[in-house]
């Protein structure tokens, strides 16, 4: 039994269509985010960020841990970071950890393991990215409904085990609201590691001030609400995570736009005042009519001819005199 041309057409559709709608519903859209009725646009702190947490294994060894996120797409790591195959994390990875076992006596680092912690990782050995936003004051928590801020939630990474098994791994981000930092500050300089985007000048990280950094390591372990899942907390402070930062960035847009709006409406009319004046003294002091109303009527009648002289003479210099020494053939 063969289908209509219609629903084979629609079918055919639908089966390319769904990878790419599945792909855009785990999508982390950081500049778009909608909860509870509130806006937020957390797109200044994109980019890779990194935080380190030490554990002393005695008077020679430590343990040092790095993990980095990218808020707004996908880590990726420089061609020329000098990397070797296996100690990346997979594409489409969120969050990725670095295990490095140091040498206290002569500072020598060597990589124990390379992990994501999050990501759109189904394909790839892990599960789907799952991102879950929430409002940290419509919490259950008592503590968290006493912080103003967001609660990100990511899921997809995993982890291999020395029994040679996949312990799947998440994390929740906790972005606080602080009206005096950019998020950006004491960051870490991952730069060399990893690719980002072009910041604006309003958008620069922060100067070091040997104070706290904005984002903080709180714990790694496993969670205790989903048994066998390592869970990641970091805590972000940022203004941007403030519940009224994205009505401020809206009226500074909207004040800015307003300038612009005013200038063109002032000179538009002053033009038109301009035009409807000079042709009414025209007609009544010269009783003029037609193009003769406007003033300087012969110069906006030229300028069609004034603009195609000037391109030819722009297309002239361009192909140059050839080899004729300037002078035209007759």
């Amino acid at each position: 039994m063969r289908l209509p041309q219609k629903s084979a057409d629609a079918a055919i559709l639908s089966a390319l269509l769904f990878p790419l709608l599945s792909a855009a519903v785990g999508n982390l859209d950081c500049s778009h985010i909608r909860v509870d009725k509130i806006s937020f646009d957390l797109s200044s702190l994109g980019g890779p960020h990194s935080v380190k947490h030490t554990f002393d294994l005695g008077d020679t060894k430590e343990r040092n841990a790095t993990y980095t996120i990218d808020l707004c797409q996908p880590l990726k790591k420089k061609k020329h970071s000098g990397d070797t195959e296996g100690t990346d994390c997979p594409n489409s990875s969120r969050i990725c950890a670095v295990d490095n076992l140091v040498n206290k006596n002569d500072n020598t680092h060597m990589v124990e393991q390379v992990y994501p912690i999050a990501g759109e990782l189904s394909e790839r050995g892990g599960a789907n990215l799952d991102a879950k936003w929430s409002r940290l004051k419509a919490s259950t928590g008592h503590e968290d409904s006493k912080k103003e801020g967001l609660s990100l939630e990511l899921k997809g990474g995993f982890k291999q085990t020395d029994a040679g098994k996949k312990q799947p791994q998440m994390a929740i981000i906790e972005f606080l609201c602080d009206r005096s930092n950019s998020g950006l500050e004491n960051m870490p300089d991952e730069k060399d590691d990893y690719e980002r985007k072009a910041k604006r000048e309003d958008e620069k990280e922060a100067p070091k001030d040997d104070s706290t950094p904005s984002l903080t390591f709180v714990s790694y372990g496993e969670s205790e609400a989903i048994k066998g899942t390592d869970l990641l907390r970091l805590t972000w402070k940022t203004k941007v995570a403030c519940e009224d930062a994205k009505e401020k960035q809206d009226a500074e847009k909207s004040k800015h736009w307003g300038f612009f709006t005013w200038f063109i409406l002032i000179a538009f009319l002053s033009t038109a005042a301009y035009l409807i004046f000079g042709s009414w003294l025209n007609y009544n002091r010269y009783g003029a009519r037609g193009w003769d109303l406007l003033p300087h009527g012969d110069t906006i009648r030229d300028v069609p001819y004034l603009v195609k002289d000037a391109m030819r003479r722009v297309v002239s210099t361009v192909q140059g005199g050839g080899s004729r020494g300037g002078y035209a053939a007759v």
